[in-house]
């Protein structure tokens, strides 16, 4: 492993402004899923399965994905299976898999919550971009060009 140089006040400066925009898209992200009235691991899942090559993961695949252990990933699937959003299928491949994928109204739902995440991003603009530290980063006039300054993209809470 690299080791870095010393870090300077205006990385501090930099990561506390990218970690304040991460904030703000979470609470927006949790606002958006209550108010479709799903949890936030549920759109997560959601998303997980769509954007996986096949449209289709495994629990397995889905615990890491999600962070979480393989009884709590096969409990989410369960919610989610019963509320509708999502089937599973044996694997054609093997046959000892099972499969998850969205049905018809998970991807429905899918497609407004990820619109919603996509506009709150949007709003939050360059201070959501993760800073790079170091002088490197900052180029030869200093400046970052992540956009991490005091000002960029603070315009205070994101509304839901």
């Amino acid at each position: 492993m690299r080791r870095r140089k010393r870090l300077e006040d205006s990385d501090y400066r930099a990561l506390a402004e990218w970690r304040y925009a991460l904030r703000r898209f979470l609470r927006s992200s949790e606002e958006i899923t209550r108010k479709a009235g799903v949890s936030a691991t549920q759109y997560q899942l959601l998303l997980f399965i769509r954007g996986s090559a096949d449209g289709a993961l495994g629990i397995t695949e889905l615990a890491e994905r999600l962070q979480v252990r393989h009884h709590s990933a096969v409990g989410l699937v369960d919610r989610c299976e019963r509320s509708g959003l999502v089937r599973r299928r044996r694997d054609s491949a093997n046959r000892r898999r099972v499969l998850v994928q969205t049905t018809p109204r998970g991807a429905a739902l899918l497609r407004r919550l990820a619109t919603a995440h996509f506009e709150t991003i949007e709003r939050l603009g360059k201070a959501f971009v993760p800073p790079i530290p170091g002088p490197a980063a900052r180029g030869q006039s200093g400046a970052n060009p992540g956009g991490h300054s005091p000002e960029s993209g603070r315009a205070g809470p994101v509304p839901g």
